[in-house]
């Protein structure tokens, strides 16, 4: 990969969204070392290269063209206020932000907020959505520790980012409702694809993350039926083109290999038993391109 353009990414250095992102990296085959103490590594069989850095840090590396590309939550994005093309909704690391008031409070909707102070560290997102509900309150923005700010008198209520709600309630606080939803996006700098090399460098590794993502969302099913019971069950399975059917060694019996999405598996087994299916074999798909 000698002189080879090498494309470089922001990844979040330490936590839940790090965690997940290094591990859609590395289900596309790329081999990498993270050391916790160096804050840029390459992989060794890609032209990869990572900057680990602070979430919130992210956007402005990637527009600054710091970092070409870069895995960011959609709420850090949105809050920074700068505008950046998503190349990819990855889908995991999903979040909400929430408005929670003091335990007892008639919360009754958006309009009660009317004139209250709200602490929140996500003041932008929290504005836009109230100015769209035609309310008007004081932000009060807050780094962190949002949830003990009603009890010391800082604000009468909180907006922010809710997972449990473990922390809420342990501040006599309850969530009362999610006002925003957030999860992972990849967001490249505006001029990438003026560089070819660097494009499609992007454009081998998108691939290779849908084509992961793709696997995900599927299942592998093989199972046993008469053989005047295919067209039904072509229609119950559905699958990429159509099903594999290969003759048993039992007369008038078949066997069958298909994929179906995961949200359609237990519907799809249901049916496939009322037809007479069976040895029903599901298997998770490691990769598939479609």
């Amino acid at each position: 990969m000698s002189g080879e353009a090498r494309i470089r990414i922001a990844v979040q250095k330490s936590g839940r969204l790090s965690e997940k992102s290094l591990e859609l990296v590395k289900s596309c085959g790329i081999d990498f070392n993270v050391d916790p103490r160096v804050l840029m590594c390459g992989a060794s069989n890609f032209p990869l290269d990572f900057l680990f850095v602070r979430d919130d840090d992210i956007p402005t590396y990637v527009a600054d063209g710091v970092a070409d590309i870069g895995i960011v939550g959609r709420n850090e994005l949105d809050e920074s206020g700068i505008t950046l093309p998503v190349v990819r909704d990855l889908g995991f690391a999903g979040c909400r932000l929430s408005i929670a008031v003091k335990r007892g409070d008639d919360y009754d909707g958006l309009s009660w907020l009317e004139g209250k102070r709200i602490a929140t560290s996500y003041p932008r997102i929290l504005g836009r959505v109230l100015s769209e509900a035609g309310v008007t309150a004081e932000l009060v923005r807050v780094s962190g520790s949002v949830e003990i700010t009603p009890s010391i008198g800082i604000a009468d209520c909180i907006c922010d980012i809710v997972s449990t709600g473990t922390t809420l309630r342990m501040n006599g606080l309850v969530e009362v409702e999610a006002v925003y939803k957030s999860t992972a996006v990849m967001v490249a700098r505006p001029d990438l694809e003026a560089d070819v090399g660097l494009e499609a460098v992007l454009s081998r590794l998108l691939l290779r993350m849908d084509t992961v993502s793709a696997a995900r969302k599927k299942k592998y099913i093989l199972f046993n039926l008469p053989a005047d019971k295919v067209d039904d069950a072509a229609r119950i399975v559905g699958g990429m083109k159509s099903p594999t059917v290969t003759h048993l060694l039992d007369e008038g019996w078949v066997s069958v290999q298909s994929v179906v999405a995961e949200d359609r598996f237990w519907s799809v087994f249901e049916d496939l038993k009322a037809i007479g299916a069976e040895g029903i074999l599901v298997m998770p798909i490691e990769k598939m391109s479609q």
